[in-house]
């Protein structure tokens, strides 16, 4: 019997079904299986036993039901994922998940009804290689203020991490995504929900963006001594691109590092972008015009995507994460899923597919045509040293076409 260390908790008011429930978990190797009959009685399971990796959760209940038991449990980090387990029909299953998600729980997947092994098995092994993340906020830990933020910044506190980008068919890298991450003198590696709404209110955003780029530049630049053409794609916000000043800041930077813009890529959340001024596009153009891709990040998760494609300059698709974390239960993920690829290829633009976090999810994929994906199966975010070391053993599968990010 395989050993999972965590500790689940079971929400279900039917008491032969929580019994079922709790025996195939414990079947499953699960270190600890608590239960609760309501919302109520598991908030009070929760004070007593603290932290739990997975709750799999009922949503029809009597009292407190399991709608109500997300909500409350949205901000306490007492909970690592709700795993839900319902009779309800699928498209209302997949709107709690995304109301989850909303609310900033880690919805892990929809197992419906009765419980089975051969779906229950995957995610709790999904909770289990999620774990802890480095650079994952702490529980309870406050976010940062501004004054905090503006010290970090001026003792170069803020690093570059590094999500790779994958060709799904062959596995060979095609770039990386860079993210921020705090290193705390005290607290440790602190993820952007605990300090970027400080930086945003600080007016340092572009301050951010140019530091990761030099960082991310500086091993852009060691990893060609390789024969590794690494191509870099950095998040931008609408707001951002208000600046017309922005543009040739990025521009120095590239010219510092005599970097090509083609071998960069700038992400933009599709939520951002519901008015763009004419400020704005222009300096979308400009970047295109600098030999930068632009890719619509989280595609799907706001109401105006096509209008944007129509609209705005853009060379890549990245479609949100909560389509593949549906793909194996509701058939309207993978419709969705399918549509975009071939809206991507009529448009001439990559689809990249965000979320990728376990084998069924990657061979399902492959089978709807994705070329293009990232997440935790194939790697999480890490260090520029540490993806040195993945390159230094992966070299002869990691060389790309940078044009082609």
């Amino acid at each position: 019997m395989t050993f999972l260390p965590i500790r689940v908790l079971v929400l279900e008011d039917h008491l032969f079904q929580r019994s079922m429930a709790v025996s195939l978990l414990k079947q499953l190797g699960c270190q600890e299986v608590l239960q609760a009959s309501s919302g109520s009685e598991a908030l009070a399971v929760l004070q007593c036993a603290g932290y739990v990796d997975v709750v799999v959760c009922d949503l029809q209940m009597d009292g407190m039901d399991g709608l109500e038991f997300i909500q409350r449990i949205s901000a306490a980090g007492q909970v690592g994922a709700i795993i839900v387990s319902s009779g309800l029909p699928g498209d209302v299953r997949l709107a709690v998940r995304q109301m989850g998600a909303l609310l900033g729980v880690n919805m892990l997947g929809d197992v419906g009804k009765p419980l089975l092994k051969e779906t229950l098995q995957p995610l709790l092994e999904l909770a289990l290689r999620q774990g802890p993340v480095p650079g994952e906020p702490a529980t309870g830990l406050d976010t940062a203020d501004e004054q905090q933020m503006r010290n970090a910044m001026a003792d170069q506190q803020l690093e570059a991490y590094y999500q790779p980008k994958f060709d799904l068919q062959t596995g060979a890298l095609q770039g990386v995504e860079v993210l921020a991450r705090w290193n705390h003198p005290f607290k440790g590696v602190l993820s952007p929900a605990v300090f970027l709404p400080a930086i945003e209110r600080a007016g340092l955003m572009d301050a951010l963006l140019l530091a990761l780029m030099r960082q991310a530049l500086t091993l852009q630049r060691q990893v060609k001594g390789m024969g590794v053409n690494l191509g870099l794609a950095f998040n931008l916000q609408a707001g951002q691109l208000a600046d017309a000043g922005l543009i040739v800041l990025i521009k120095d930077v590239l010219a510092d590092f005599q970097a090509l813009g083609f071998g960069i890529t700038f992400e933009l959340t599709e939520s951002g972008l519901l008015e763009v001024p004419a400020v704005s596009l222009e300096n979308l153009v400009r970047l295109r015009m600098m030999g930068c891709r632009l890719s619509i990040d989280d595609f799907g998760a706001g109401f105006s995507s096509l209008q944007r494609l129509c609209q705005l300059p853009f060379n890549e698709i990245k479609l949100d994460a909560e389509f593949v974390r549906g793909l194996l239960q509701e058939p309207r993920c993978r419709a969705v899923i399918g549509s975009t690829l071939a809206l991507g290829k009529t448009l001439g633009m990559s689809v990249v597919v965000e979320g990728i976090e376990t084998l069924e999810q990657h061979q399902a994929l492959l089978q709807l045509g994705c070329t293009l994906g990232q997440g935790y199966w194939f790697a999480r975010p890490m260090k520029g040293d540490d993806l040195l070391r993945w390159l230094q053993r992966n070299a002869p599968s990691s060389q790309f076409n940078g044009g082609d990010l």
